[in-house]
């Protein structure tokens, strides 16, 4: 009747086309199976939202930021202590001048910039040091400089 290699052939062939026909999936919902009376139920209760990171400024700390971007020309009058459209136009003029973000809320560099940056005085290791800046190279002793100068090789 048929040989060998022609059968063969033929099982091989049908194979490949029937397997596709029995590894279909179907896709079911969640609640097919179920009854009416056991269907699942959802939570009733909705997750609060807890707002992150800083909501205000207080008018304490908005004051100083408007007298220094007055004292900047950024504003002009008065500094109220309200954050107000004028104040928030004029921090992200501020921002915007210096290449940093515009956002609502002043960013940390614009602060530090704007002389606002934290007070350490008070800070616990802070007793009996100084916050005076760094001496400039005219005021360092010539005994000092003299070693970094030679061994840094640039020539004065």
């Amino acid at each position: 009747m048929f040989s060998f290699p022609t059968t063969a052939a033929f099982l091989v062939s049908a194979t490949l086309i029937a397997a596709p026909a029995f590894a279909t999936n179907v896709h079911r919902s969640p609640t097919s199976g179920l009854t009416s009376t056991h269907k699942l139920s959802k939570s009733k209760h909705k997750a609060t939202r807890h707002a992150r990171g800083q909501q205000a400024i207080e008018p304490e700390r908005v004051t100083q930021i408007q007298q220094a971007l007055i004292r900047e020309n950024y504003m002009t009058g008065e500094a109220n202590g309200k954050w107000d459209a004028s104040t928030v136009a004029a921090m992200q003029k501020y921002q915007a001048d210096n290449g940093w973000q515009t956002k609502l809320m002043p960013d940390s560099r614009a602060l530090l910039k704007l002389g606002l940056g934290p007070d350490y005085s008070a800070a616990i290791n802070a007793k009996g040091s100084s916050f005076a800046p760094a001496p400039t190279k005219s005021d360092a002793p010539p005994t000092l400089t003299a070693g970094f100068v030679a061994g840094s090789g640039v020539n004065q």
